[in-house]
């Protein structure tokens, strides 16, 4: 019985996920998320103003993301990798890739 509920649990770690990342307030929120490779993230612009999520070690850059708009990302390598928004530098945050 032990084996299936391992056999299980694994098997829908597998499964790509989609995260979500709202900018609200001038802030990343969660600050620093943890998602497996091959899941994809979503940034969210709750904000008044456009906003980015750049990581040059990522490689990833949104370009402007507009008010209520959104851009998605799928992850493809691991690692820890700060990112920023390039018109608001001190909007900082970790993506965490297991």
């Amino acid at each position: 019985m032990l084996v299936c509920a391992i056999g299980l649990a694994a098997g829908e770690r597998s499964k790509p996920q989609t995260h979500t990342v709202t900018m609200e307030k001038m802030r990343f929120q969660p600050e620093t998320l943890t998602v497996a490779r091959g899941d994809t993230v979503v940034w969210v612009n709750k904000d008044l103003v456009p906003h980015t999520a750049t990581s040059k070690a990522a490689g990833f850059d949104s370009q402007v993301i507009e008010a209520e708009q959104s851009w998605a990302f799928t992850v493809r390598k691991r690692g820890d990798f700060a990112y920023l928004c390039t018109f608001h530098p001190t909007m900082t945050a970790i993506l965490r890739v297991k």
